[in-house]
């Protein structure tokens, strides 16, 4: 045990190790410091091996990275307080949203105080921090009405603004089983006995339905022009299904106009939209037909088809507007008088007259012919110059629209073989319910904005907007609230229905009364006609509209109690 123990005491254990070590370089460092205050006298030079270590120490430094970012400036910037504070602005439907700054905490959003002034001024002009000139420009094509002009034209887009709530997006399912009763039954609940919801998100949620045929899901049918539609390839046999439902319900569809229980609805193929109307819609005594855009060739096919047309927008210089289809030999009245031919057009007598007098001056017969032939290409060319554009409009009315129908029923032209949508019908869209038609809804989504420190309330709508649906929400919203406001974006290949419209209820030539009276029981007659078409009595009212700004094209509109709106 002894020897045990003694062999135990030569060991040295490893904390008694490192103690010794950090001794001897404690006694070194000693001896070092002592060397060098001894050599350190004035006038002598640094040894060779002091260089040496003083470079090492030197490279032992961490290296300073030259790219680094210096945070000083940053910090600098943070606490000084003289540094302007710059708001972003975000524009949305011209009201204007302010943010929170960066550099503060994020503020509670509190509902303010209504203002009155403040939507006052946003009545009065149709845009908030825009220039003099601007507002001067704006206030001049602003008008104001009593009643709330029809837009013809389908939107792609709306949005309400409002100081006081919007009606409730989130319903509930008394509801929402009211609202979708009330439009499939194209009731009123507030006219009529029953124990339906009539509460304003009823009501809103009545406004945003539709029919709608074709419906394929995974396709978009309006616009038909989407990038979706890329790369659909349907086969023979799906496209001959397709062909002959689409065939039934169009043909159900015309007969519901023709009877006065459908008012209007649209049919939207790949290059051309109709729009087809019932009587005592726009002012017109007959159902009718509005095309565009028109070619050359669509027009020439409806001439064979002798279908008869005019152009209310097409310009005096380029020709005559009513550019009749084909001049007919007899003309035979309902009462069975007799036959009367008509005299050829003044024009084609002039042709004659210049032939034969170029003949008469001995011109060679392949001259003339020459001479024909390129006044027959200046005149196509001319015809051809306003294709595809708005003036292109053609108004198909009376019994032609009747024929029209026909001609759209076995048009190879009406749908498409190749490219987009190849082998998909047009698209029928209508407020009121037809064969093999599919409901269809527009999804709002309500949100909260800031103008001028006051908070509004907003409800946006995408998608397909028909142009009842304004007047239908218009109506609720007037008897509901103080003011609103609505900003609207059109589909442009669909403007032209607003212009054609409003230009023949200004045109001398469209058959008017002579007294107010006799225009307003005129306007009482075609409501009258339309009451069982499905929709509300007062938007029934305002699609038969005859008087003066019954039709607009609508981009902002603006209403205040005891003002009536402001659009434009």
């Amino acid at each position: 045990m002894s020897s045990e123990a003694s062999l135990a005491s030569k060991w040295t254990r490893p904390d008694d190790f490192i103690k010794l070590q950090r001794l001897k370089q404690k006694k070194n460092k000693l001896a070092a410091r002592v060397s060098n205050n001894n050599n350190k006298r004035p006038g002598l030079q640094v040894d060779e091996t002091d260089k040496s270590k003083l470079l090492e120490a030197k490279l032992a430094q961490k290296r300073k990275n030259p790219f680094a970012k210096s945070t000083e400036d940053a910090k600098k910037q943070r606490i000084d307080p003289e540094v302007p504070d710059h708001d972003p602005v975000v524009t949305a439907s011209s009201c204007f949203v302010r943010e929170t700054p960066t550099r503060a905490p994020p503020a509670k959003f509190v509902l303010q105080k209504y203002d009155h002034q403040a939507f006052a001024k946003l009545f009065q002009q149709p845009q908030i921090n825009a220039e003099d000139e601007d507002d001067a420009e704006l206030a001049a094509r602003q008008k104001h009405t009593v009643h709330l002009p029809v837009d013809w034209s389908l939107k792609t887009r709306a949005r309400f603004f409002c100081p006081t709530e919007l009606p409730a997006i989130q319903l509930k399912t008394s509801q929402l089983a009211s609202g979708l009763t009330s439009f499939v039954r194209c009731m009123d609940p507030q006219r009529t006995e029953s124990t339906l919801d009539i509460s304003d998100a009823t009501r809103f949620n009545q406004c945003t339905y539709y029919w709608q045929h074709p419906h394929l899901p995974w396709l978009t049918l309006f616009p038909r022009t989407a990038k979706e539609n890329v790369g659909v390839v349907l086969g023979e046999r799906e496209r001959k299904a397709l062909a002959e439902e689409w065939d039934y319900s169009f043909r159900g569809l015309f007969q519901l106009l023709r009877a006065r229980q459908c008012p209007y609805f649209y049919l939207c193929a790949n290059t051309f939209t109709v729009l087809f109307r019932a009587a005592g819609v726009g002012g017109r005594a007959e159902s009718h037909a509005l095309v565009t855009p028109s070619t050359r060739g669509m027009r020439q096919a409806l001439r064979q088809e002798g279908i008869e047309f005019s152009m209310p927008l097409k310009s005096e210089a380029n020709g005559n507007a009513h550019d009749n289809s084909f001049t007919e030999e007899s003309t035979c009245s309902s009462l069975g008088q007799e036959t009367v031919e008509e005299a050829p057009p003044p024009a084609q007598e002039d042709e004659d007259d210049d032939e034969d007098w170029l003949e008469s001056l001995g011109v060679d017969e392949r001259e003339l012919r020459r001479i024909q032939s390129s006044h027959a290409r200046k005149q196509q060319a001319a015809e051809m110059r306003e294709d595809f554009s708005d003036n292109s409009l053609l108004l198909i009315d009376g019994v032609e629209c009747q024929g029209f129908f026909s001609y759209l029923l076995n048009a190879k032209s009406a749908i498409s073989t190749v490219g987009r949508l190849a082998g998909v019908p047009p698209t029928l869209l209508s407020p009121v319910a037809f064969p093999k038609a599919t409901m269809q809804h527009l999804v709002p989504r309500s949100k909260k904005v800031r103008l001028d420190g006051v908070d509004y309330f907003s409800v946006d709508i995408k998608g397909l907007v028909l142009p009842t649906f304004l007047p239908s929400v218009a109506e609720l919203l007037c008897e509901t609230r103080q003011m609103f406001s609505s900003t609207l974006a059109s589909s442009i290949n669909t403007l032209a229905f607003s212009k054609a419209t409003q230009k023949l209820l200004e045109s001398p030539e469209t058959p008017q009364s002579d007294g107010e009276g006799e225009d307003a029981a005129g306007q009482v007659f075609g409501e009258q006609n339309l009451s069982e078409c499905g929709l509300l009595p007062g938007v029934v009212g305002s699609i038969c509209r005859t008087g003066q700004h019954a039709v607009g094209l609508l981009e902002r509109v603006c209403y205040q109690r005891g003002e009536g709106y402001a659009w434009s």
